[in-house]
Order: C-alpha cells, then sequence, then structure tokens
C-alpha cells in the first residue's frame, strides 16, 4: 500500500459528544482501533460495530502500535497531559481545543512535538465550515481591499444545571466562556487578521452561580492597528454567531453555524466606485455540516505530505496567551 492509500489506525480518548463527531468524520483516510473513557460503557458503545478496542485507561490506548493518530476530546484539565503522553509514545495527535487550560501548559508540549516530529493539530474545526472557507478564499483573493477590522460574537443560551457543569470548574476548564467558545473567535480573528499585539478585554459573571465568567469581551490589535471585536457569553438565550469582516472595499457578513445556531450563510457586500448601496452576492449552506470530515482529510495529508498542520499548537498558545491575560485582568486569578 503505497502512502497516499494509507489508512490511519485512530484512537479516540473521551467518548463524548465531540469524541463522537470526530469518530463519524474520520472518512476513508482513517479506521478507528481504539477509545478509552472514564466510563467504560461510553467507550465500548463508540468501539462497537468498527471491531474496535475499549479501554478506562487512556495509556493502554497511546502505547498500541496499531493507533497512528490519537484524538483527544476529554475535559480541559486532561487534554495537554494526554496530548503529551501520545507525542512521547511517538503518535500524530489531533487535540481539541484550547488544548489546554493555559499557556504555560503547552510549554513542554511544543517542546516534545518539535523533538519527536510528530504532527499535533488543534481542532479549531470553525475554520472548516463552508461559509469561513469561502470567506478565507474572498479574503486571500484581495476582493475585500486591506481589511480594517472585525466584529464577532458567539454565544449559547441556557439550560437548567449549567453553572454545575464542569466548565463552570476552573480546575477542570480553566476558565468559563471566555476559554470556552472564546479561542474559536480568536482563532479565527488570528486567521483573518495575523497576530495581536495589543489585547484588551473583560471577563464577568452576570448571570450564573458560577465561579468562572460567563461572558468575556475583547479588543485586539495587530500591529497594523486592525482591530477584533469580540464577545463570547454563554447568557445570549438563544444560540449565535455572527462575524463581520471589514475590509477598504467591502464587508463580509457571517451568520449562523448549522443546527440550533441557524442556517450557514455568507454574504459579500462589494463597494461599488460611486459607493452607496452595494453589489450584494450572498451564498447560503443548508446541508449537513462537513467542517469536521474536511479537518480531519486535511490532517491526514499534513501527515502524509511532513508538512506543519494549518491549525497547531501554536495557534492554542496564542489564543490562550489572549486569554490568560484577560482573566488576570479581570481578576480571575484561579483562571487559564
Amino acid at each position: 500500500m503505497s502512502s497516499v492509500d494509507r489508512i490511519y489506525g485512530i484512537g479516540i480518548v473521551g467518548c463524548g459528544m465531540i469524541g463522537q463527531k470526530r469518530v463519524k468524520a474520520l472518512g476513508s483516510g482513517g479506521r478507528l482501533v481504539a477509545c478509552a473513557d472514564r466510563d467504560i460503557t461510553r467507550a465500548e458503545h463508540l468501539a462497537k460495530g468498527s471491531g474496535g478496542k475499549a479501554y478506562q485507561n487512556w495509556h493502554e490506548l497511546i502505547e498500541l502500535p496499531e493507533v497512528d493518530i490519537v484524538v483527544i476530546a476529554t475535559q480541559h484539565n486532561s487534554l495537554a497531559e494526554i496530548t503529551l503522553a501520545a507525542i512521547n509514545a511517538g503518535k500524530h495527535v489531533l487535540v481539541e481545543k484550547p488544548a489546554a487550560r493555559s499557556a504555560t501548559e503547552l510549554d513542554t508540549v511544543i517542546a516534545a512535538a518539535e523533538r519527536q516530529n510528530v504532527k499535533v493539530h488543534v481542532g479549531f474545526n470553525h475554520r472548516y465550515h463552508r461559509a469561513l472557507r469561502k470567506a478565507k478564499e474572498i479574503v486571500d483573493s484581495g476582493e475585500l481591499g486591506e481589511l480594517m477590522f472585525i466584529r464577532a460574537r458567539y454565544g449559547h443560551g441556557a439550560r437548567i444545571g449549567y453553572d454545575r457543569e464542569w466548565r463552570a470548574n476552573p480546575a477542570l476548564s480553566g476558565g468559563g466562556e471566555l476559554i470556552d467558545q472564546g479561542p474559536h473567535l480568536i482563532d479565527l480573528s488570528r486567521w483573518f487578521l495575523g497576530e495581536f499585539v495589543e489585547v484588551q478585554g473583560f471577563a464577568h459573571t452576570y448571570y450564573w452561580d458560577m465561579p468562572v465568567d460567563d461572558n468575556g469581551f475583547m479588543m485586539l490589535k495587530t500591529e497594523k492597528q486592525q482591530v477584533a471585536f469580540l464577545h463570547a457569553s454563554c447568557t445570549e438565550w438563544k444560540n449565535l454567531f455572527s462575524m463581520e469582516i471589514y475590509g477598504r472595499t467591502g464587508k463580509l457578513d457571517i451568520s449562523g453555524l448549522g443546527g440550533s445556531y441557524g442556517v450557514e450563510r455568507l454574504t459579500h457586500y462589494k463597494m461599488l466606485p460611486e459607493m452607496g448601496p452595494p453589489e450584494t452576492t450572498s451564498w447560503e449552506y443548508p446541508m449537513g455540516d462537513d467542517s469536521w470530515m474536511v479537518e480531519m482529510a486535511e490532517f491526514y495529508e499534513d501527515i502524509r505530505l511532513n508538512r506543519t498542520p494549518a491549525a497547531g499548537l501554536n495557534d492554542a498558545y496564542e489564543s490562550l496567551k489572549i486569554i490568560q491575560h484577560i482573566y488576570k485582568e479581570s481578576g480571575y486569578d484561579h483562571c487559564a
């Protein structure tokens, strides 16, 4: 079998909702060979039908010679630990965002990945949504001219008991909404604008009875004074994703992520020479979300071609540095 035709053996650590999504998105390039979860019944359920093995102890999974890639979809407090162990076992890794509870937790992980010469992809899957892929294509073509700023909001609705779930425990999560949905907003903004050299922000708990934030506000600035004005919220009451990208000659408006976030849409407002009402083109993506599968297929190619993953540990590190700074400034010293 040539490297082009190779099917990678996949081990999943964390068999909850995200782990299940990852298994469904393995595509033709990978096959599930093992699952691990503290709840062995979840691991057994996910492994059923694939002929894969089920473990309660993830250490056993990463030692399997038939596992080429370890996919880590656990709570935040164990992401860095499991990633480091998998790297040291010589495995390639796809770890869900935020990849750690803080930037400092990633220092040894990044060093190990360089030393072991393995590929590590961080699950910033929002880059791979159809509307975001199309937006990047338009931005890279130069149609918007030089980018000026981004305005984005990301939030989810309430559910009873939210303030008693693991995300409300800073020891497990590293923080609240800022480290939950905030990393996607930061990552997408860096993807479009580049590195941020100035960080201002505020995290606060307005509604939920928990020691972590339920809202995070950010104003991030590049060296060229381009700004990302971002808001992550778990007091949105109705699930929302909205990102507007402003250039000197046009604007992109991205809304929805499918499902409870509404139909995914992209609208391009193209400025005319005489200004006035812009030329408007819209794309709508009512079909199922393929971002998980597109992301996984790209990672297979990264490994095959020995190239650096587009969304990697450095992207997670830069995102967490911003979050860590805002938590410190906001008095959440126990977070991130």
